[in-house]
């Protein structure tokens, strides 16, 4: 084999050098294309951290079902926990953070005071649900003037949205007593007395929500005015808690309940990998399509988020679903074959239209091989032009044949006979040239008597040619006596 690939290798020119030449640039361009493909097509990460919220939060409950979906995967989600949606955002734009998703809600950014961040789509509806323990019942927002209300810590959706909700009805912290209570710790609060109201902004499904309306001595207030609130706020939607929505039997709530709210979504940064954006896309899907008490089945998660742009994989994830590779592929083999199918497509469009162009490029480097004998040729052709001695003859004619050979040596291949023959013919019309000139340009001298006398002597009755040279032999022929 090794033999054949060394014939192979003469054929056209080459020697082992050669061979070694091209092993290592081919060995140097695989290297090239896998760096290319680990910049282009990096793999994915093993670990992303999401930032969700406080503890009780409907949130921290998303993030562990996402965490649990992930763990399929061999992906670790690192859930951090924060003070809310409003943090939330500050970690996701801070590149130092560390965290490439977020869980937060609608109305406190958008994508024009956020660039860099994209949504995957939103995930549901989150009431604000506004609870209290008192005998009196709450119809009216004016009446929470001069109650302590436990609205969240600050950087956190829940007290964004009740600032402005509820500044709207002149209730802040000039009528009112703020606290930083939230989720958990606000429900504790309500039951030691330490708050009067609880504001909180959830789904149902939120731990907080679900002991507080189990709670018998707690009450839900029914928003009033709620109409108004949606024409007000872009972002916020009405809503109605059915009675017995929560329990049969008791019946909870008692009555049907009016609430006003917000939407979540996630949101990423924009360099976050795509397996990584399809693993979450996943994630939600699993969670949020089911039917709930404020939505229907297969309305989330879906891209009409219209404070930040969609990720493009999000909204052809939405309108085509996955993709074939992800279907049917794990994580870890997926970016192997993205990265097969790049170099296989790149290969595809440089080499098609190169086949158009190899044989000329062949024949091109069979000319190349040849250029060197007309390099001589014009070196040889330059000599005749400018004269020659009789030294030269012989060293011209050596020349030529030394380059017949190394035609010979070529071996050109048989489908560019054309180029052989033409060389062979360019140096058989020098050789011509310099045969033709040999007696025109040699200085011609006659000998002198003694020289001729002396070369009939040595010949023998030859006779003599012109040009000096022996011609053939002749009889000799006696000289007639003088008288």
């Amino acid at each position: 084999m090794g033999k054949g690939a060394g014939g192979c290798a003469v054929m056209l020119g080459f020697n082992r050098w050669y061979l070694y030449a091209v092993f290592a640039a081919m060995l140097c361009i695989a290297a090239i294309v896998c760096v290319a493909l680990s910049y282009f097509i990096p793999a994915a990460p093993t670990t992303v951290t999401l930032a969700t919220g406080f503890t009780g939060s409907s949130f921290e409950a998303f993030g562990r079902r996402y965490q649990d979906i992930l763990a399929r995967s061999h992906v670790e989600l690192v859930l951090r926990k924060t003070s809310g949606a409003v943090e939330n955002l500050k970690l996701l734009q801070d590149p130092d953070s560390g965290v490439a998703a977020a869980l937060v809600t609608g109305g406190i950014s958008n994508g024009k005071e956020m660039p860099g961040v994209l949504s995957l789509g939103l995930i549901d509806n989150n009431p604000f649900w506004i609870f209290y323990m008192s005998k009196e019942p709450l119809e009216r927002l004016s009446q929470l003037k001069g109650k302590r209300i436990a609205v969240g810590p600050l950087g956190s959706g829940t007290r964004f949205a009740a600032v402005r909700i509820l500044g709207r009805a002149g209730i802040n912290a000039d009528t009112a007593t703020l606290l930083p209570f939230g989720g958990s710790a606000a429900v504790d609060a309500l039951k030691e007395g330490i708050v009067d109201v609880v504001w909180y902004n959830g789904g149902p499904g939120a731990s907080a929500v679900h002991e507080l309306l189990q709670n018998p001595q707690v009450r839900l207030m029914d928003f009033p005015l709620t109409e108004a609130f949606t024409r007000s706020f872009v972002d916020v939607s009405r809503f109605e808690l059915p009675q017995g929505a929560i329990s049969i039997d008791p019946t909870i709530p008692p009555s049907d309940v009016k609430l006003i709210g917000t939407n979540a979504k996630v949101l990423i940064r924009g360099d976050l990998h795509p397996e990584i954006v399809y693993l979450l896309l996943q994630a939600m899907k699993e969670v949020h399509a089911g039917k709930e008490i404020f939505q229907n089945v297969g309305e989330f998660p879906n891209g009409g988020d219209t404070e930040y742009p969609v990720a493009a994989s999000a909204s052809d994830f939405y309108k085509n679903g996955p993709s074939f590779l992800q279907r049917h592929l794990p994580l870890w083999l997926n970016v192997y074959v993205q990265r097969a199918i790049a170099v296989l497509l790149t290969a595809m469009a440089v080499g098609l239209p190169s086949f158009g162009y190899a044989p000329r490029l062949y024949r091109w480097l069979v000319e190349y091989r040849l250029r060197s004998i007309y390099r001589s040729l014009r070196v040889i052709e330059a000599s005749l032009q400018a004269g020659i001695d009789r030294e030269d003859v012989a060293a011209l004619a050596a020349e030529l044949e030394r380059l017949d050979r190394e035609v010979n040596n070529h071996r050109v291949p048989m489908r560019h006979s054309d180029i052989f023959f033409r060389v062979k013919a360019d140096l058989h019309l020098v050789r011509t040239r310099l045969g033709a000139q040999r007696p025109a340009r040699l200085p011609e001298r006659r000998p002198d008597h003694d020289e001729l006398s002396s070369k009939r002597q040595g010949h023998g009755g030859r006779r003599i040619a012109a040009g000096g040279d022996l011609d053939q032999d002749v009889p000799r022929v006696a000289m007639p006596a003088e008288p």
